[in-house]
């Protein structure tokens, strides 16, 4: 899908060569997240058990089997299948995951957060506001803590954080692009749409609109992970904690999504 938000042609390049084997440029090796190097994250790996599970999912069957239902949505073996290392996750699978982020924030001592589906950004960039106006219906966001926005750029996932507590929009790309443009579309939303529904302008002076650098968060590597890194984003802002993974917990969690989404619960 395109959506009219920009991707530069070196990114561009680097994306039509997915899947490929991972690499590192000494740019890349330069911009390294720096709290990888004082925190290594230790994750509890997966049973037996949890490991058959994610080989039989990714195994033969019918593409069109109903692997988890909820949330109103339906993810089929053939999206399940996009979990596989080196493959490009899709809307399916993003919008699941981001919903299991929604429902465990619902739990005391967590921000609460609401996440838009991957199809609202495109809908806002081709029919402005009146088009999604009725997207927050039984939502107020200015309630929230936290507002995710999964952005698709041609074929790169990237994400979008409006912390309502702090007042800030900021922009996570696994990838280091700009995102100015897009955390500016979103102000003007909220914006309207805190008009709208509340009749209150909001003041741009107090607000903070801020594309992550490529050293304030990790990269990837190669030309397939982004909606992964998009996802772990994610979830680690959506638990205030501070974003140490890197590019060598891709696969791990590649399984681990696997896992959470059929059982439909966040580990």
């Amino acid at each position: 899908r395109q959506n009219g938000a920009e991707i530069s042609e070196e990114v561009l390049l680097q994306l039509h060569l997915a899947p490929v084997v991972p690499r590192k440029s000494p740019a890349k090796e330069e911009k390294k997240f720096p709290s990888c190097e004082r925190t290594v994250e230790h994750f509890s790996p997966l049973t037996e058990a949890m490991e058959r599970e994610v080989t039989a999912a990714f195994g033969k069957g019918e593409p069109d089997e109903i692997m988890s239902s909820a949330f109103k949505l339906k993810v089929t073996r053939e999206d399940i299948h996009t979990l596989r290392n080196l493959c490009w996750l899709n809307d399916e699978i993003i919008n699941f995951y981001m919903n299991l982020l929604v429902e465990r924030n619902k739990k005391e001592g967590y921000p609460a957060v609401h996440a838009f589906s991957t199809f609202f950004y495109p809908k806002l960039i081709s029919g402005g506001y009146r088009a999604v106006k009725r997207w927050t219906r039984s939502v107020d966001l200015f309630k929230q803590d936290l507002i995710l926005v999964p952005i698709h750029l041609r074929v790169h996932w990237t994400l979008v954080v409006i912390d309502v507590r702090q007042k800030t929009i900021k922009y996570f790309d696994s990838m280091g692009q700009k995102g100015h443009k897009i955390c500016e579309t979103l102000f003007q939303y909220l914006q309207e749409e805190s008009c709208e529904k509340n009749n209150l302008e909001l003041n741009f002076s107090e607000w903070t609109l801020h594309s992550m650098e490529s050293h304030e968060i990790p990269q990837q590597s190669n030309g397939s992970d982004c909606g992964v890194f998009m996802c772990k984003y994610a979830d680690y802002v959506s638990r205030d904690k501070p974003i140490t993974f890197t590019q060598d917990h891709m696969p791990y969690f590649r399984k681990k999504m696997v896992w959470e989404i059929i059982h439909q619960q966040l580990l």
